[in-house]
């Protein structure tokens, strides 16, 4: 007795379909903090459903109703952005005891001058911060920040207390700062303090994109289909009362991304009409872009979590890095030394870099530069 070839292949569609129904159904309905159902979860919203409209529905608020008190600014400067031909407008996340990182990134990528006079380029770098978390200290402190202001003048404070549920007041600060005073930045990018950002290769890379007039640009190590974390003893735990879904949207890590400036207007509106309440705020960013149609764009050179690989062939390409203090200086002037791109000149020396990036890059457990990296 023969079959039909036709009604064999309906069949076998019935069947993917019906599976992949009832391990949705598990993964939504099947209450568990198990770290891998919580991945099933969030992956079957992401790629089934993937909507995140009602979620934005939801946590939209009537700002009028909001009894939320207002910080103001301690720590101001208006007049920074006054220049029309702003290229980057720079924030850095920092805690007001991290003294020598400002130090350090003042001295290396995030030095206006340096950009100006060897690259070309007008940037602003502010370091936003709140006040310090720790009572017996924050009189001190907040001296030690006046004086290192009337220093520097690079300094955006309120007065939030600076810590980790607080973190979406920070972001609230700088996208409500560059919108009072600086909408005319042709980009806006935020990194925390233990970055490395390869200055001269991103001017070069904003510049290419100015020329094309960009728009809708958001790029960064992007998160797809992550899901909430239940579990109390994190970091990251996030209760079902502020956020019952089981995915956020796609947004990227918070240590460092890049957007265009009609971006971050748009996320300022957003901003403005959504409940401020979750602390995570590399996902509330996610929130707002997604509120307003923006996807965000993987970058294979902005890092994740780790350290990039030492070598000259992988600075050629690199954006970002993440987790340098102690490095900063080292890794800025082995970076930035004119040697390195000459090493990738040439049939030879790009075949040399490729065989690297490849050795380097192509491993297991990398979670900085993907693989496909090695290969651009």
């Amino acid at each position: 007795m023969f079959v039909s070839s036709r009604r064999i292949k309906k069949w076998q569609f019935v069947q993917i379909v019906a599976t992949c129904f009832i391990l949705s159904l598990m993964c939504f309905w099947i209450p568990s903090d198990n770290h891998i159902v919580s991945h099933m979860k969030s992956y079957s919203y992401r790629y089934l459903i993937n909507s995140y409209d009602f979620v934005s529905n939801t946590l939209s608020i009537n700002r009028s109703l909001e009894d939320i008190p207002s910080f103001r600014y301690l720590i101001n400067h208006k007049e920074k952005c006054q220049a029309q031909d702003v290229l980057l407008l720079l924030f850095v996340k920092t805690a007001p005891e991290n003294y020598e990182r400002r130090s350090m990134i003042r001295k290396t990528w995030g030095n206006e001058e340096y950009v100006s006079s060897q690259l070309n380029a007008n940037i602003k770098t502010l370091f936003a911060l709140g006040t310090s978390s720790n009572p017996l200290k924050r009189e001190e402190l907040q001296r030690k920040l006046v004086w290192e202001n009337e220093m520097y003048s690079d300094i955006i404070q309120k007065d939030f207390t600076d810590s980790f549920y607080n973190l979406t007041l920070k972001l609230l600060l700088q996208f409500s700062w560059a919108n009072a005073f600086c909408p005319h930045a042709r980009f806006f990018m935020t990194a925390d303090d233990d970055i490395f950002i390869h200055m001269p290769n991103l001017v070069e890379y904003l510049k290419s994109l100015e020329r094309i007039g960009v728009q809708d640009f958001w790029i960064g190590y992007v998160h797809r289909g992550a899901p909430p974390i239940r579990d109390r003893r994190n970091k990251y735990y996030v209760p079902y009362e502020m956020y019952p879904w089981p995915a956020y949207p796609d947004y990227t890590a918070g240590a460092a991304y890049l957007i265009s400036s009609d971006v971050a207007a748009k996320v300022y509106e957003a901003s403005q009409t959504l409940n401020t309440s979750l602390y995570i705020d590399d996902v509330f960013m996610g929130l707002c872009a997604s509120k307003m149609g923006i996807v965000p764009q993987y970058h294979v050179f902005f890092s994740g979590e780790g350290k990039t690989p030492y070598h000259p062939c992988i600075y050629d390409k690199m954006i970002t890095s993440h987790g340098h203090v102690q490095d900063l200086q080292s890794l800025w002037e082995d970076a930035t030394d004119p040697e390195v791109k000459r090493i990738s000149k040439g049939f030879l020396g790009q075949l040399y870099c490729r065989l690297m990036k490849i050795a380097l890059l192509c491993r297991l457990k990398m979670n900085t530069y993907p693989c496909r990296a090695a290969f651009i």
